[in-house]
């Protein structure tokens, strides 16, 4: 059994939480204060904010000190959150491996490599021996949660996997940086161009009709120009909970990756 940090809570980092846990290592999910993510049905986002939450059959809790992160740990009761600070983690727990599941996009990472024995990236921006020691394939494909040893990982495309016929239109984004307000809920019906939340002064409208797969969670701290909202006009409740496809290939490429990196470390 390893002991992991996984960074970042969004449905990409809770699922590779979620399947290292099931595999019997112990992990650690790490974010920022009042996380911005979308999808919060697929995600353990909501134990920042809520204290508890599900996802999956798992029970995620909010750790606030890493003294009560190693008590859960060696617990194992539930999955803890934190949003502790990073390197007090790294020093307090002394893990064996962290996962950067962040997902920034076009910002390039940190490098994660020297300060675990193993480090892995995901997705855009990190390159297998320099930022990360492997990375995994991130984009929809033949490849999606291939392990990459040499090389890097696609560049991102900007260009998301069409939903009953729609892409880019399934989203709204944040008109400014703030603090996100709503009283709507995660698989909600929505009407096009229905009030969904605020940030600031600025009413968010719903894109289309559908329900809702995304909605950023009450209170949570936004950035211009970050999705906020993401309506699912295939009107499936259902498909806005639980681990998506897309994150439980990525997951498991990592949980490939981990076992063999550390089996032969």
């Amino acid at each position: 059994m390893a002991r992991l940090v996984v960074r970042g809570a969004g449905d990409v980092g809770s699922a590779v939480a979620w399947h290292l846990r099931a595999a019997g290592h112990a992990v650690v999910l790490h974010d920022r204060t009042r996380p911005s993510h979308h999808r919060r049905g697929m995600a353990f986002t909501d134990a920042y904010f809520e204290g508890v939450c599900t996802l999956a059959g798992v029970l995620a809790k909010r750790a606030t000190s890493t003294a009560s992160l190693g008590r859960m740990l060696s617990c194992g009761h539930a999955l803890p959150v934190t949003d502790a600070d990073f390197d007090g983690i790294l020093v307090a727990l002394e893990p064996d491996g962290i996962v950067d599941a962040r997902m920034r996009k076009h910002d390039v990472p940190e490098s994660q490599r020297g300060r675990t024995r193993l480090a892995v990236g995901l997705g855009p921006g990190f390159l297998a021996g320099d930022n990360a020691d492997i990375v995994i394939e991130t984009a929809w494909g033949d490849a999606l949660g291939a392990i990459i040893r040499d090389g890097r990982a696609s560049d991102y495309s900007g260009e998301p996997r069409p939903l009953g016929g729609m892409s880019r239109e399934r989203y709204a984004r944040a008109p400014v940086d703030g603090i996100f307000e709503t009283t709507s809920a995660i698989g909600g019906l929505v009407h096009e161009g229905e009030p969904v939340a605020r940030v600031g002064e600025r009413t968010i409208l719903a894109p289309l009709a559908g329900i809702l797969r995304g909605l950023t969670h009450d209170g949570a701290i936004v950035s211009r120009g970050g999705k906020i909202v993401e309506v699912d006009p295939r009107g499936d409740p259902s498909a806005a909970f639980g681990i998506g496809e897309r994150p439980g290939r990525i997951a498991a490429g990592v949980v490939a990756a981990v076992e063999d990196a550390l089996r032969h470390h």
